[in-house]
């Protein structure tokens, strides 16, 4: 599940300390695998990636640190189609909103970005008059290499 652009650390820290909230060592390393991430973890992942950098980290500080970075808006929790049972995802939040596709035969995620999609989020205001704060799609089909196995 590769996302587009992984970013150094320390965007989400800064976040954090400038809304006056204390980082502790165990904070830091989970939002360090956070803003690193090269695919969409779930929770469990994360644990795992955290503790092979400090072997104290505990489940309960994951969860409670990724509720606290879903409150400030600052990741997403992504089902991503339910495509591992009731699983969830998180990603850093991103600065523009983009559509997840799911290939349903492999499972692949690929992360789509078009000012179409920033255009249809701009009418859909207009014509609801509705403001639009964050967006989430999601969509399932067959990726190119999905595809071109099922050809052979």
């Amino acid at each position: 599940m590769p996302l587009p652009e992984t970013e150094a650390p320390g965007r989400l820290q800064a976040a954090l300390t400038s809304r006056g909230l204390r980082l502790t060592r165990q904070r830091r390393t989970i939002l360090g695998v956070v803003e690193t991430a090269k695919q969409h973890l779930d929770a469990t992942q994360i644990l795992r990636h955290a503790r092979r950098l400090d072997p104290g980290i505990d489940r309960v500080t994951v969860y409670r640190t990724l509720k606290l970075l879903k409150r400030y808006g600052l990741v997403d929790e992504l089902d991503l189609m339910h495509m591992q049972g009731e699983k969830h995802f998180y990603e850093r939040r991103p600065t523009r909103d983009h559509i997840h596709m799911a290939c349903l035969r492999c499972g692949k995620i690929i992360e789509f970005e078009s000012d179409l999609f920033e255009r249809l989020k701009g009418q859909i205001e207009r014509d609801c008059h509705f403001h639009i704060v964050i967006s989430r799609l999601e969509v399932g089909g067959y990726c190119a290499g999905c595809r071109s196995n099922s050809r052979e």
